[in-house]
């Protein structure tokens, strides 16, 4: 099995939790698109909140094999112009960013036996208004590999750079894309998800920026069950996104999905990726809102 099939596949699995969605942060538009959620769905992860996931991988006798540990965490950041702007009134209103923070790392016999050793951190910055992307950081190891990637997004433009910081002799790669509407990265479509408003039944395309490429995801929300998680036996709907195809942001066959509870919450308790390597399962141990610090705690 290859390291970079195994890494996106588990990455993306969870980190692509919820996958599927954005479209690209261009100039802000007038007014929220008629799909744009409310922002009573961003209310549970906004004021702080960490989930800690672990993945599990089985082939034929190889039954749950830890593969990997995923902790997510998000809160309000103050923008840095205002916190550095002493021109700028403390009784105005006080604009926020989103911050939202993803590391992944590989663990267990799985890491040993495939010779799979890998730890990825994504850092988001995401205007929570219209919740469009407007930075993503990522630091990617592999081994002894490392590559650090930097991509904004600016009217109507996509700047994306990959070093690598073992070698600063390296050419760096690059890529720019236009685009219009919203935008998300692996780790806001998690997020953007979250906010919107699910239906068994309901269908609909969105728009993803991953390493200087940019897909359309269609994705459909299949059914909706009662499950046993960590919060409990609690209702979820389970969400595909179509991520392989020969179009898609992963080649090959599989078949990916999420389950999030049906709840004002939206909580990714659970997700699945059917491979011909395998099956991934990936399954929340914790959910725990940290104290906010920063932005929040100023304001208090």
């Amino acid at each position: 099995m290859k390291l970079k099939t195994v890494q996106y596949l588990i990455t993306l699995t969870l980190v692509l939790t919820t996958l599927s969605a954005g479209f690209s942060q261009t100039q802000k538009p007038k007014s929220p698109p008629a799909s744009a959620p409310g922002n009573s769905r961003a209310a549970s992860f906004e004021n702080g909140e960490e989930l800690v996931y672990v993945a599990e991988f089985s082939r034929l006798l190889l039954k749950k094999m830890d593969v990997a540990d995923f902790r997510f965490t998000a809160g309000r950041e103050e923008p840095l112009q205002k916190a550095n702007d002493p021109g700028v009134s403390s009784n105005a209103p006080t604009p926020y960013s989103l911050k939202l923070t993803g590391d992944i790392s590989s663990k267990g016999f799985f890491s040993r036996l495939f010779n799979v050793n890998f730890r990825q951190r994504v850092e988001s910055v995401v205007e929570p208004t219209f919740f469009t992307v407007e930075s993503t950081k990522r630091t990617d190891e592999q081994g002894k590999r490392v590559r650090v990637s930097e991509t904004t997004y600016d009217r109507g433009k996509l700047f994306w750079i990959e070093r690598d910081p073992n070698d600063p002799t390296r050419v760096p790669r690059t890529a720019t894309v236009s685009f219009t509407g919203q935008m998300q990265d692996v780790l806001s479509a998690v997020y953007f998800l979250r906010r919107q408003p699910l239906e068994v039944g309901k269908s609909f395309e969105m728009t993803l920026s991953d390493s200087g490429r940019v897909f359309q995801v269609p994705v459909r929300v299949v059914e909706k069950k009662r499950m046993k998680t960590v919060l409990g036996r609690v209702e979820v709907l389970r969400v595909d996104p179509q991520l392989y195809g020969p179009n898609g942001l992963v080649g090959g066959k599989g078949q990916f999905s999420i389950w999030f509870t049906n709840d004002s919450r939206r909580i990714p308790v659970s997700a699945k990726v059917k491979t011909e390597y395998g099956t991934f399962d990936i399954t929340l141990r914790k959910v725990t809102n940290p104290p906010v610090r920063g932005y929040l705690t100023q304001k208090s």
